[in-house]
């Protein structure tokens, strides 16, 4: 069977941000949600030993695409709507949720989680839209940003015919462009993009080629062929839910 999986080459990566930007703008994620920054791609940043010998490094994180899902194992509904695609995508269905968030609480890599390993920052794996909040909220915003100098968010909006008004349209079974409030969602590897044989956006982006996507049960893909050849690691492997996003090599900056 296929398994999709994402492989992070931490010698590669700079931390430049490309990768969340790429991914806010291809699934029109919130700006913020609820004084939170609201990303699927996002970072940890790590400092460790004592000074002057102590290293750094950032750690790229999104969805694991777990094989033995937590959220998938919680959602109350059914059939799930949080649920495993034939490709081994952990998958998002917006119409069968009830907004209750247990996949969220379920969810071993919570900023909670995650900190207790001695990380630090603020990322999202699986979000709420808040009940009642716009999903845009910023272009709903009529207030100026230089007043009788500039225009507002919502005029922005209005003028380019759009919320958010650079708008990515794809078009998913499962899957809005702007997903409606009281749901959760989060990344779904490009899954509309896949099927059109593209990479995901954040792949697409990375300057650097630090992130492959690939079906590493097949032992001829690059992915499966850097597992091969370097030594990896995910996080929190004692939870036992198998992620799909792998780590390899290091860097550090002293």
């Amino acid at each position: 069977m296929t398994q999709y999986a994402m492989i992070i080459d931490l010698r590669k990566c700079v931390g430049c941000g490309a990768c969340a930007l790429a991914c806010k703008t291809e699934n029109n994620t919130a700006l913020r949600r609820n004084g939170q920054t609201f990303n699927w791609a996002d970072f940890v940043h790590e400092t460790s030993g004592k000074f002057p010998n102590t290293e750094y490094r950032t750690l790229p994180v999104l969805c694991n695409h777990c094989s033995e899902a937590a959220c998938v194992e919680a959602c109350p509904v059914e059939p799930k709507a949080m649920f495993k695609t034939e490709n081994g995508i952990t998958m998002h269905n917006e119409e069968r949720c009830i907004g209750c968030r247990a996949c969220q609480e379920a969810c071993p890599y919570s900023m909670d989680e995650v900190q207790k390993d001695g990380a630090h920052g603020e990322y999202s794996v699986i979000s709420y839209n808040e009940e009642g909040e716009p999903a845009q909220q910023f272009f709903t915003d009529k207030t100026q940003l230089i007043p009788n100098g500039s225009t507002s968010g919502a005029e922005l909006a209005e003028i380019a015919g759009s919320n958010p008004p650079h708008q990515t349209m794809f078009s998913h079974p499962d899957y809005e462009s702007v997903r409606r409030d009281n749901i959760v969602e989060k990344c779904i590897l490009c899954d509309h993009r896949l099927r059109n044989n593209e990479l995901p956006a954040c792949v697409d982006a990375c300057p650097s080629d630090a992130r492959v996507v690939g079906d590493i049960s097949d032992a001829n893909s690059e992915a499966a062929t850097l597992l091969k050849k370097y030594k990896h690691f995910v996080l929190l492997p004692e939870e036992g839910t198998k992620p799909n996003v792998y780590y390899i090599r290091e860097y550090s900056a002293r």
